[in-house]
């Protein structure tokens, strides 16, 4: 793969056509342009594209608990799925492509590639190992989970941390509350 940075940089691929980055990595027009990079979905809340000739979508979303990610899970997956059918390439970014990018490639994973919440975080957190969605963002990828398969992979846990997905739980055992 050109220039992949591992996950831990600026960018990861997911799958042949998605690719997962922060905010610089989007507006690097040499990474866009040696990834062959078709379109961007930018889930900041600021406009900060400066590449032209890509296609562009703006998702107007803070990395808040309270952030209703899920009004754009649909669009979002759907708008992935068709570029990629067209042979095209997509990057998902946010500020750091931790969070609010993470979801919306887990919303389309689940709803285009048929895979659970389980198997869709497997995939991401093996290419991106960063990759760490809020708890709101949990809670409404565990409703939309129920929503395409009728069943959860994923319950949310209370923890010495507060209220996190049963897959942090390993890594949070032991830890003591500030």
């Amino acid at each position: 793969m050109p220039g992949r940075a591992g996950g831990l940089g600026g960018f990861a691929q997911i799958t042949d056509g998605l690719y997962i980055g922060n905010g610089k990595t989007a507006n690097d027009s040499s990474v866009i342009s040696s990834l062959n990079i078709t379109c961007i979905i930018n889930a900041t809340q600021d406009i900060t594209s400066n590449i032209p000739a890509v296609d562009y979508m703006h998702v107007s979303v803070s990395d808040d608990p309270e952030s209703r990610l899920t009004d754009h899970f649909d669009t979002v997956a759907d708008k992935i799925h068709q570029v990629t059918e067209e042979h095209g390439r997509v990057l998902v970014h946010c500020n750091a492509g931790v969070s609010r990018s993470a979801t919306l490639c887990l919303a389309y994973l689940m709803k285009h590639r048929r895979m659970t919440l389980v198997e869709a975080h497997a995939l991401l957190k093996a290419q991106r190992p960063i990759v760490r969605p809020n708890s709101g963002f949990w809670s409404q990828l565990i409703e939309y989970e129920r929503k395409l398969h009728g069943k959860n992979t994923v319950t949310m846990i209370n923890s010495p941390v507060g209220h996190i997905p049963d897959l942090y739980e390993r890594e949070t055992r032991g830890l003591i509350p500030l």
